[in-house]
């Protein structure tokens, strides 16, 4: 790689099709990149046959053994008959391919649409494919991909963005309330929980809805986690909406497996994680130059103010009463 600071750089059309083409394929020259910022993915057409997702990991994100991982998770959901998009093997087995320095796997195209979760029906189904995704998560747990907690996910994002991005005159206001936050979700993670594989990632972008169907995708976030946290990714609205659909997910959910009221505790906890999170990860991107052009909006005074309102509106969510199923 020319430039340790973007290593993307040399992800060329002929790169990415001289990869793939050592793996035994023909392409036919068409390539769409996808909507992707942590590792780079592309649509690419194969001569006579159907196309194939490429994606290149991230150098420096994930272990080569964390990677393998996540592949063997998926194809152990697909032998279960789970409807996960999992990688393509070679001829000697290998999903985690290698070209020049980076690591990448092909994917099967699988076509599919946004799924519609303020559909009962939808949603019904969904908590069905996540009692039987979770029923085999919990047969072992991984050995090197991490677990979601909020010294990764709250702290650290905390002090990156404390020490790096905040502007001074919002520094007061959003260290005394990251701190009580943070506070406040450490207390909610020290009760005992029971963690097992989970997607980690499971928002509508990651859903394709197909025959009445939920197709699985990007398992790149897996971890050990509890079990609510596949799960509150598909409720939105006001407290009532949110209750319902709660209802539904649970009802298919535990013909399945048994779902844990305990853990409803955490949806706002494991909300506002995932709000501290996501700002950080820009931050800590932001040398990519992918990022400053996809996030034009991020590391503004407006961005930060509207953040911390986002995150004192958390703090309300965190203080009130967990959801409670029908």
């Amino acid at each position: 790689m020319t430039d340790a600071l973007h290593p993307f750089d040399t992800l060329t059309p002929d790169f990415i099709i001289d990869a793939i083409e050592a793996n035994g394929y023909l392409c036919d020259g068409s390539m769409l990149a996808l909507n992707s910022y942590e590792n780079r993915v592309y649509q690419v057409g194969i001569e006579g046959e159907l196309p194939l997702i490429a994606k290149f990991y991230r150098p420096g994100r994930w272990s080569d053994q964390q990677i393998q991982e996540e592949h063997d998770f998926c194809y152990e959901l697909v032998e279960q008959e789970l409807p996960v998009v999992a990688p393509l093997r070679d001829g000697a087995g290998n999903s985690l391919l290698r070209c020049d320095g980076f690591r990448f796997a092909l994917y099967p195209r699988r076509g599919g649409r946004a799924p519609e979760f303020d559909n009962f029906d939808n949603l019904l189904v969904m908590g069905r494919f996540l009692g039987r995704l979770h029923a085999i998560g919990a047969r072992r747990p991984f050995q090197h991909r991490p677990e979601l907690d909020s010294r990764s996910y709250g702290h650290d994002s905390v002090e990156l963005l404390l020490r790096d991005f905040i502007p001074a005159e919002l520094r007061p206001a959003y260290e005394t309330l990251a701190r009580d936050l943070l506070v406040r979700i450490d207390e909610l993670m020290a009760q005992p929980l029971d963690l097992l594989r989970v997607h980690g990632d499971c928002h509508v972008g990651n859903v394709l809805w197909r025959d009445d169907t939920p197709n699985f995708v990007d398992f790149d976030d897996s971890r050990m986690a509890p079990a609510v946290q596949d799960i509150w990714m598909l409720l939105s609205g006001d407290r009532l909406e949110q209750t319902r659909q709660l209802a539904e997910v649970v009802d298919g959910y535990n013909e399945f497996c048994d779902f844990q009221p305990r853990e409803l505790r955490l949806v706002e906890a494991l909300r506002t994680l995932r709000i501290m999170h996501y700002s950080a990860w820009i931050a800590r991107r932001w040398e990519d130059p992918a990022f400053p052009k996809a996030f034009t909006w991020f590391n503004t005074p407006r961005y930060w103010s509207e953040h911390i309102l986002e995150l004192r509106e958390q703090f309300a969510a965190l203080n009130e009463p967990p959801l409670l199923l029908m």
